[in-house]
């Protein structure tokens, strides 16, 4: 029932799009590539400016990367028109655009959606593609709340999608999925009272359309580079605690320099030592130390400072006796540091 209502609706509601009226498997790779990342508007613009230019895959492959990039300025994601070219000069030694989803799933660039895309609208083929629109589609419809940006969902939509996909009808099926996505069934506001599939919707019924499809929030991880200086006058040591909306709260630290950039942070160390007036020795303990958080990669150079007189401290840094370390909390990164004190390292000239 689910693949014939959408068969139907597409045969009223379909979009005009002019690499739909075509077989040319050169013709709509180039508007799948294009419109990756990109609005069909501005990308119609675009495909037309390439057809006119090089209407045959044989013409791209011969064309200069430079000409490619250049027509292609303002699209963005410039690795697009890289790999558009790479995948020309393949299809050119082939001796032709490949006819099995497996063949044009192993040109440049080609992902398992933009294979099955041509596979089926080019030659017939039975794959059913699957995007954000066919996500949103199927989770909605089904009432499936598997997250799409899982291994585990990916599997199971396309399973799913390919079980409802017509066999005699592969191509039509997956432009109606896709213009059923971005025509009725949207992100916002779905057009849910003129749905043609209300009756069925386990969406609608449950009233989960806006929380469908799921998608598991990915962590973001950040690259920390951190300096530490621990500076060692007459059996005592600067140390604070670390304060409240960052890692290892109420932990106690030596001196630290932080940035995003690898040598900002060694360049900040230096650059304190010398601004404090003071000689000592300076010796590099260890380096490029990786600690891996749930979120976050740490990067650390512990050094150790050892001086004559006591420098001044940024606020919140303390003077604690060496002997008292132990009594304080510390996270395990620190902990590392300490245990290279005794280790034999280089001594460093101050910059």
């Amino acid at each position: 029932m689910f693949s014939n209502t959408l068969l139907r609706w597409y045969a009223e509601n379909r979009r005009e799009l002019p690499w739909r009226d075509t077989h040319d498997p050169y013709l709509i790779w180039l508007s799948e590539v294009i419109l990756q990342q990109t609005r069909i508007q501005q990308g119609w613009t675009y495909w037309e400016r390439f057809v006119q230019r090089w209407p045959t895959v044989e013409e791209l492959a011969a064309a200069s990367e430079d000409e490619v990039l250049r027509l292609w300025q303002g699209l963005g994601y410039y690795s697009r028109a890289r790999n558009l070219h790479a995948a020309a000069k393949q299809i050119v030694q082939m001796g032709g655009f490949p006819r099995t989803y497996e063949g044009i799933r192993s040109l440049k660039g080609v992902g398992d959606y933009t294979a099955a895309a041509i596979a089926s609208f080019a030659f017939g083929l039975p794959h059913a593609v699957v995007d954000g629109n066919v996500y949103r589609v199927l989770s909605r419809h089904f009432g499936i709340d598997t997250p799409i940006n899982t291994t585990e969902g990916k599997k199971l939509f396309t399973a799913l999608a390919n079980e409802l996909l017509p066999a005699d009808q592969p191509a039509a099926f997956n432009q109606a999925m896709m213009d059923f996505g971005a025509i009725q069934c949207t992100p916002q506001s779905p057009r849910c009272v003129l749905c043609p599939l209300t009756t069925t919707c386990d969406a609608l019924r449950t009233g989960r359309i806006d929380l469908l499809p799921v998608k598991e929030k990915k962590l973001t991880i950040k690259t920390r580079h951190f300096a530490y200086l621990y500076i060692r006058y007459n059996g005592t040591t600067a140390f604070h605690r670390r304060s409240a909306g960052d890692i290892w709260q109420g932990l106690w630290e030596p001196l630290l320099f932080e940035s995003d950039a690898p040598a900002a942070a060694t360049a900040m160390l230096h650059d304190f030592i010398h601004r404090s007036g003071v000689e000592g020795t300076l010796t590099l303990l260890k380096s490029q130390v990786k600690h891996v958080l749930t979120h976050r990669i740490l990067l650390a150079d512990f050094y150790l400072w050892e001086v004559p007189s006591p420098p001044s401290l940024p606020p919140t840094y303390e003077w604690l006796p060496e002997s008292s370390l132990d009594d304080h909390a510390k996270p395990r990164l620190v902990e590392i540091l300490l245990e290279t004190l005794s280790e034999n390292e280089r001594p460093l000239q101050l910059p």
